[in-house]
């Protein structure tokens, strides 16, 4: 049921409003701005008039849907690697796949890098078994750039391989390793990866064993995606959030991210016969990230959800939902009491993007967050704010009650205790599983609003 809604903002908070939209729009055109050329890049060197090389295929032409397999968003410049970056090392990445396919490609960013990004070699393979750098056995493949085994990516930009055949199944860990020899910092990088990844030194990117990996760390590095020529999905659902999308304190290497869950749940009723799209599920979510405000440096560690939704989302191969889960950082990192009005007008602008692109919006609830040192009765009356006007229509075209899920039901401002990590404000394996099963798949049908 739809109830009206009285708006007592004053005449001024009506013109601050104004100038807010005037300021949301000026945004939105200049991150479209900058990422069009970065979306629509094939990841292909463009060959000179003076000279041009031959194409050559990684793999024959198959039918088939591009879709996202995997993804993480470029985060920020990774500290200590400003000058001599990773030289010299190996790096492997350990991904785990939502989707399957025949053909598999990758994407290299450097975004925070000051310096082209030369990679001499790159490889992708599946890995041997969990938590491992080993190599399944005849799985090793090179990664080519147009035909070519080195790439320059420049700065600031990023590069998409030639498609690679290698049956990549869903659930499945993948390996891609890339090698530099040469510094190029700062490193591209996702921290707080809840997934452990590895390097080495020297040239190791088609090493079988992993026994050389002896550097972990919790972070991607330089790759933002992985791709497959998929006949099992037709499309794909990216996830914009924080670290409550990021997965956050969820269990390394165990893959229970809400997303993670909400990935096998629609798989499996579509498996079983369910009349639901056939979807792979991809995770945009950055810890701190923010609808509104950017993080600090040029370009901006943390972009905003404003500043990467063209990268981030629609640069997502086949996006057909996005689903939004933002907005809480926007009211807890503010110095004082963050405006409602403002963040809610900043997530109408993501909308208007994605409706632009023909993409169906399916927004999240603020979840509650009574008992972290953040807390204030003024910023719980924000957080209400928001969810009244989602839960009204009045933001997305569909609507995700996580507050409902997991808040307790005698203190409805905390989490549920079962699926409280202790922080009062990031959720347990447990709360994570209940937010996955929340999400009511129907809402994953049907397009966007046709525009008038």
């Amino acid at each position: 049921m739809t109830r009206s809604y009285d708006d007592s903002a004053t005449a001024s908070r009506a013109r601050q409003n104004a100038l807010l939209a005037a300021l949301l729009a000026l945004v939105v055109a200049v991150s479209a701005g900058i990422y069009a050329g970065v979306a629509s890049d094939d990841g292909r060197d463009r060959p000179s008039a003076a000279g041009r090389h031959p194409r050559q295929s990684a793999a024959p032409a198959s039918t088939g849907v591009w879709v996202g397999a995997w993804s993480a968003s470029p985060a920020a410049a990774e500290p200590g690697t400003e000058t001599g970056g990773l030289a010299g090392r190996s790096l492997r990445n350990v991904v785990h796949t939502g989707a399957g396919g025949s053909l598999a490609r990758i994407t290299l960013s450097n975004l925070y890098g000051q310096q082209p990004l030369t990679v001499t070699h790159a490889s992708i393979a599946l890995a041997a078994a969990d938590d491992s750098a080993a190599a399944a056995a005849g799985t090793m493949r090179r990664v080519t750039f147009g035909g070519r085994g080195q790439v320059v990516v420049p700065p600031g930009q990023q590069r998409v391989s030639d498609p690679v055949e290698l049956r990549v199944p869903h659930e499945a860990d993948v390996l891609v390793t890339t090698y530099s020899p040469t510094g190029a910092g700062p490193v591209t990088y996702h921290p707080r990866a809840r997934q452990i990844s590895y390097a080495a030194r020297g040239d190791r990117t088609a090493d079988l064993t992993g026994a050389a990996y002896a550097e972990q760390v919790e972070a991607w590095r330089y790759l933002s995606a992985l791709d497959v020529l998929s006949h099992e999905s037709d499309g794909t659902v990216v996830v914009l959030g924080d670290s409550l999308t990021a997965g956050a304190t969820s269990t390394v290497g165990a893959n229970r991210r809400w997303t993670d869950v909400l990935s096998r749940r629609l798989r499996e009723a579509v498996r079983s016969g369910a009349d639901l799209p056939r979807y792979s599920v991809v995770n945009q979510g950055i810890s701190g990230n923010r609808v509104l405000a950017n993080g600090p440096g040029r370009p901006a560690d943390n972009p905003s959800g404003l500043n990467r939704f063209a990268r981030d989302v629609l640069g997502r191969p086949q996006v057909k939902v996005v689903v939004i889960d933002l907005g809480i950082n926007d009211i807890l990192r503010h110095p004082g009491t963050a405006d409602a009005e403002a963040i809610l007008a900043g997530l109408r602008a993501l909308v208007d993007q994605a409706h632009g692109r023909g993409v169906k919006v399916v927004g999240a609830t603020l979840m509650p967050f009574r008992g972290h040192r953040g807390y204030t009765a003024a910023r719980e009356e924000v957080r209400q704010r928001i969810n009244a006007e989602i839960r009204e229509g009045r933001v997305f075209d569909a609507v995700v009650d996580f507050d409902a899920a997991v808040r307790d039901a005698y203190d409805p401002r905390r989490l549920r205790g079962e699926y409280d990590c202790g922080d009062r404000l990031h959720p347990s394996d447990e709360g994570y599983a209940r937010m996955g099963e929340a999400v009511e798949l129907g809402v994953l049908r049907g397009a966007a609003p046709v525009r008038l």
